[in-house]
């Protein structure tokens, strides 16, 4: 049986302990392995390594020992309770092994839960689970995780009602991380909401998330952006400090001043803009970006674009300019633009 689309993390959530093996595969490996631990979850409950009712095996070595996988399945566990064998890191070499140990697969056994890295349509291994009565297949794409995902993630941290602007941005989120950093930061979010019965924030999830750039290099850039001339001197000494480069200091800059400009470029308005952009701009920062959008305008944003850019293009030839005073300087300029110009 092959699983599509809002299937896939339906099933792999509840899956089926009636059927022999399930087949998870993908390119992207840590995605492969939270699914996998989800299902094996689902089917042994919490304490299956404890109590021996979890086997794992490398797929890689089942062509020379096909009958380590029957014995595995058909083994009788000292602890009551139901148990997989996982096979890991899947070739198509051990599709023969698979095979037998599905075909002489009965109730009571334990499940077989297979994981393989991306397999094409011509994989002898993809081919068995998809026309196999009662395997199962679930390819894992590249896709953020669902919103029903993050529900069920949220309800293992210990929160069930999560207002829907809450959710809205732990979305955001979903497509801005790896869907292990989010786990981990949805298990934070658990952490700090514990016996806390206020809704959750979206401030509280903005605090919660990783950075995802240094913390003064983003302040300074903000500083430019909401042209506060008087703060720059002591953020730029900052930055100098910490042995920041030029080129990573004007990269940033232009990557914010772009994304400022395609914000007011949208019909849709700059908050609606910045919700789309890759990656997504969430929480408050969302809110500050969008108001700095709208303060400069079109016009503006094209000249500070036109001037980063420059400043870039200089700090990569062979000019024997200081390159951190050309930086500070185009950063300044910017931030002394005076308001209301368009």
């Amino acid at each position: 049986m092959l699983l599509k689309g809002a299937e896939i993390a339906r099933y792999l959530a509840r899956p089926d302990p009636s059927r022999p093996g399930v087949l998870i595969y993908g390119q992207d490996a840590m995605r492969v392995v939270l699914k996998r631990a989800e299902v094996v979850r689902a089917l042994t409950g919490e304490k299956a390594d404890e109590e021996m009712r979890l086997t794992r095996m490398p797929g890689a070595g089942l062509k020379k020992d096909p009958a380590q996988l029957i014995d595995a399945v058909r083994e009788v566990g000292f602890f009551p309770g139901p148990r997989v064998v996982v096979v890991e890191d899947t070739p198509d070499l051990a599709t023969d092994a698979i095979r037998d140990a599905l075909t002489g697969w009965r109730q009571g056994d334990a499940v077989i839960v297979v994981t393989a890295a991306g397999l094409s349509k011509s994989s002898s291994l993809r081919r068995l689970f998809e026309t196999h009565g009662q395997a199962v297949t679930a390819p894992i794409y590249d896709d953020p995780p669902s919103e029903d995902e993050i529900g069920r993630w949220l309800a293992d941290a210990g929160l069930r009602e999560v207002p829907r602007d809450a959710m809205r941005e732990l979305g955001l989120l979903a497509r801005a991380l790896d869907p292990g950093d989010l786990r981990q930061t949805v298990e934070k979010i658990g952490l700090y909401k514990y016996q806390d019965p206020a809704p959750l924030t979206v401030e509280e999830i903005a605090m919660l998330a990783p950075a995802t750039i240094e913390a003064d290099l983003d302040e300074l850039i903000h500083t430019v952006a909401e042209r506060r001339e008087a703060d720059f001197g002591p953020l730029m000494r900052r930055i100098e400090q910490q042995g920041i480069a030029p080129v990573t200091l004007c990269i940033g800059a232009l990557r914010h001043f772009r994304t400022l400009h395609l914000a007011a470029a949208d019909p849709a308005g700059p908050g609606v803009a910045l919700a789309r952009a890759r990656p997504p701009v969430f929480g408050p920062r969302r809110d500050r970006m969008t108001r700095q959008a709208q303060s400069w305008g079109m016009g503006p944003l094209e000249e500070a674009v036109s001037l980063l850019l420059s400043t870039d293009m200089t700090l990569r030839s062979a000019s024997r300019a200081p390159q951190m005073p050309l930086v500070e300087r185009a950063l300044l300029r910017l931030a002394m633009k005076p308001r209301g110009r368009r």
